[in-house]
């Protein structure tokens, strides 16, 4: 059972391959994506770096700093 699942995945994910591979719409739409998910990733480690500096504890949004006059 569990080489039949791994066989299907390898063939899954050549066959997703060639079609990329071979379509240029696949490929900017995988590239699109791609630059999606890094933008976001690198938000949510903006997020967590303000936290972290800030000192707040999980699940809780970092505090704004109100400027000085």
């Amino acid at each position: 059972m569990e080489k039949m699942f791994c066989l299907g995945v390898m063939l899954g994910a050549v066959g997703g391959a060639l079609l990329v591979a071979n379509s240029y719409k696949m490929r900017s739409l995988v590239k699109k994506s791609q630059a999606e998910f890094v933008e976001k990733v690198n938000e949510m480690m903006d997020e967590k770096l303000k936290c972290a500096e800030q000192g707040c504890s999980a699940g809780q949004e970092p505090e704004k700093k109100e400027k000085k006059k």
